[in-house]
């Protein structure tokens, strides 16, 4: 069975909105897909701070927001499809939304970006909420990517997503997936670099010609996240409103503070690859890194130094899939909810059950 659907990602560094049309292949239960086409659309100014001020707007406000980007969403689709000439080839729109309030303790996760205006603009059938399902039935909502390195990226043993927050995925030596956040990234990374006149560090140019200082290192390996056993994830806030705080506090150079985090992204890492070593597959280790922070050259060499000597070889893939692997597997979580199949993974979440994640929309006309 052939699939072609767009996958939509707003990632919490708010660089912009990503979307791929990829086509999927299903033949008895495996899964393979070709990414045919992928764009980043950048945030204007306007763009960029409704959604980094969304939290602090009232309950109709917000809901406004909502609607105002489940249009945008749709114009963007569109204005997609339009420069790919894809018309009449898309079966389904899969939308992650824009995350903005995160609290799976008290069984609540929210993503801005409404599913009837996203439905509406595009005529198409969407699939949204793809989190709510998995935090009612008891678990984080995160991460939700693992089914799909489970079924479509069986190459590699270990994946680590570093994008506004980083992310780890196991494949365990028992058959399951284990995942869990490492801690805030490329959101603070990013503010930092912004000190310095530049929307993010490209290839880690600032990191490099900066120094560590130890002080703020020590600092931040004590932060009380890093002490609680996974399942666990991060809402955006906690990078802005823990972590850069914390950072601002040691009063050091913006340079300075890009070299000392970037290096505690990888000491972090490291910690959670020691936390599994018991869980590790025999055989080759290889590590799938993605997201744009793949693209810091300091920080990928900063990850090298602390994670090969465990035995875990760092894997930087071609640019479509370090920059589009988390639209395409919105896309492919939107499949699977379309041909109702589980498609959140309870061993990584922590939840009571698997479960079918999404809500559907019905844009086309009958």
């Amino acid at each position: 069975m052939v699939y072609r659907v767009i996958g939509l990602m707003s990632g919490s560094s708010l660089d912009g909105l990503d979307i791929a049309f990829v086509e999927f292949l299903e033949q008895g239960g495996k899964w393979s897909y070709q990414i045919l086409h992928a764009d980043c659309y950048p945030y204007s100014p306007e763009w960029t701070r409704r959604l980094k001020d969304a939290t602090q707007l009232s309950a109709r406000e917000y809901q406004l927001l909502h609607v105002d980007y489940g249009h945008y969403l749709g114009h963007q689709v569109n204005a997609f499809i339009d420069a790919h000439k894809i018309h009449y080839q898309v079966a389904l729109i899969s939308s992650h939304g824009h995350t903005t309030f995160h609290d799976p303790a008290r069984g609540m996760t929210a993503q801005l970006g409404d599913g009837a205006a996203l439905a509406a603009e595009t005529k198409l059938p969407v699939v949204t909420d793809l989190r709510a399902m998995d935090v009612a039935f008891g678990g984080q909502g995160a991460p939700i990517v693992p089914i799909g390195e489970k079924l479509l990226l069986q190459d590699y043993s270990m994946f680590l997503n570093i994008g506004g927050i980083a992310n780890i995925t196991l494949s365990a030596k028992s058959g399951e997936y284990i995942a869990f956040d490492i801690c805030a990234a490329n959101r603070v990374l990013n503010m930092l670099s912004q000190e310095l006149g530049s929307p993010y560090d490209k290839g880690g140019k600032f990191a490099a010609e900066g120094h560590l200082y130890d002080p703020l290192l020590q600092q931040l390996s004590q932060l009380d996240y890093y002490r609680q056993a996974y399942p666990k994830s991060l809402a955006n806030e906690y990078g802005t409103g823990v972590v850069y705080p914390l950072i601002k506090s040691a009063g050091i150079a913006p340079a300075n503070a890009l070299h000392t985090y970037a290096v505690h992204i990888a000491q972090q890492t490291a910690v959670s690859v020691l936390s599994l070593r018991d869980q590790l597959p025999d055989g080759e280790k290889k590590m799938l890194v993605t997201g744009g922070g793949a693209f810091n050259d300091f920080l990928i060499q900063e990850l090298k130094k602390a994670i090969e000597p465990l035995g875990v070889s760092i894997v930087v893939p071609e640019t479509n899939l370090v920059n589009y692997k988390e639209a395409l597997i919105m896309a492919f979580i939107g499949v699977l909810r379309w041909r109702q199949e589980y498609n959140v993974l309870s061993s990584v979440t922590g939840a009571n059950r698997d479960s079918i994640g999404g809500a559907l929309w019905t844009g086309q006309e009958a």
